[in-house]
């Protein structure tokens, strides 16, 4: 057996630890995990002895060390501890009128160094497990159904970039999708632009949702605010884009964080238009007032810019919505991911003249 963790494990290495069970005493235990959410002492269709056994051998991987609460208790915050002592992580649960949605980390910390994010600003310890993710899921659907909520959505947008950990990724969508019955539809993996991890994924089986943290739609801008631009720039990654949209017919979005005076001018609208008609279909563009983070001295976009910049692409003939900010005030919103790791002061770029 090579698992250590209990969302780890495969059926091969429950079927060692339950060594001389008949066969369907493996899918007891599947399906009490992965579709009845229990942990092994509570699956009750299993002897008490096999429930003993196998929490003995599977430990979980997440410790809850807090849990904050936003928005009249619609978003929920848990920040984890891993079972090897390393920085801890966090998972943001949120609530909506018929669904609830849980978004994941994918790394302690993060290794892209995006000065306007959070979990950039504090820097990198070391990969998540696949099982470290998909826990991740589990243990927030327990959370949800406490308040009789199916979790139907989960975004790989939370501390990390998932196309850095593309195995273990694909590894959590594989049982996400197949074992707890959560479409791949409903699955969205973020990316600031990996683009040997977008043509793996475009390979791979599931159509999931694939959504780019695009922020500037030229080189010089991109390359201060997304520093691996200067590693994969607009170009090649417009064309990795292409290709998994011939591959997977699934509509792109791009994720655009709005910066006061920085990437919120009637230039950067024009510019974001072209690169979303070069698609087809043509991307969508999620619109993110910049949520404030302590390492980063540039304001947020006001309301009436938000509003001003969405109205500019439409005209233009693009589709954009503005995401809604969930959890600001408790560092739960996009970009404001740490974990209580101590984050250093960035330089933002210049504003466009």
């Amino acid at each position: 057996m090579t698992a250590t963790s209990l969302y780890d494990a495969s059926r091969q290495d429950i079927a060692e630890i339950l060594a001389g069970q008949p066969r369907y005493r493996i899918d007891q235990v599947w399906e009490g995990l992965y579709v009845h959410l229990k942990s092994p002492s509570e699956i009750s269709s299993l002897p008490i002895n096999l429930r003993n056994t196998l929490q003995a051998a599977l430990p979980m991987s997440l410790q809850e060390v807090s849990r904050t609460v936003a928005d009249d208790g619609e978003t929920i915050k848990i920040l984890w501890n891993l079972s090897d002592g390393g920085s801890p992580i966090e998972t943001v649960l949120m609530y909506y009128e018929d669904r609830a949605t849980v978004c994941v980390s994918t790394q302690a910390g993060c290794a892209m160094g995006c000065g306007f994010c959070a979990t950039g600003q504090a820097g990198f310890t070391r990969h998540m497990t696949t099982g470290e993710i998909v826990e991740q899921v589990i243990l927030a659907s327990r959370i949800a159904a406490l308040a009789d909520i199916r979790v139907g959505n989960v975004v790989f947008m939370g501390m990390g970039e998932p196309l850095a950990n593309e195995s273990a990724v694909w590894g959590a969508v594989e049982k996400m999708n197949h074992d707890m019955g959560i479409s791949a539809r409903h699955l969205t993996i973020s990316t600031v632009g990996i683009i040997p991890g977008i043509r793996t994924l475009s390979n791979r089986p599931l159509p999931v949702n694939l959504a780019v943290s695009l922020h500037a739609a030229r080189n010089d801008l991109r390359d201060e605010l997304v520093p691996i631009n200067k590693r994969y720039p607009i170009e090649e990654l417009m064309q990795s884009c292409r290709d998994y949209l011939d591959k997977k017919n699934r509509r792109i979005t791009f994720e655009w964080a709005l910066i006061d005076g920085i990437n919120d001018t009637e230039r950067d609208a024009r510019e974001l238009h072209t690169l979303c008609a070069s698609l087809r279909p043509s991307a969508h563009v999620n619109l993110i007032p910049l949520n404030p983070t302590p390492g980063w001295p540039t304001r947020g976009s006001s309301n009436n810019k938000v509003h001003a910049f969405r109205r500019s692409l439409e005209a233009l003939g693009t589709n954009a919505t503005i995401r809604q900010n969930r959890g600001t005030d408790i560092a739960a919103a996009c970009g404001q991911l740490a974990a209580g790791q101590p984050v250093t002061l960035g330089k933002p770029p210049k504003a466009d003249k």
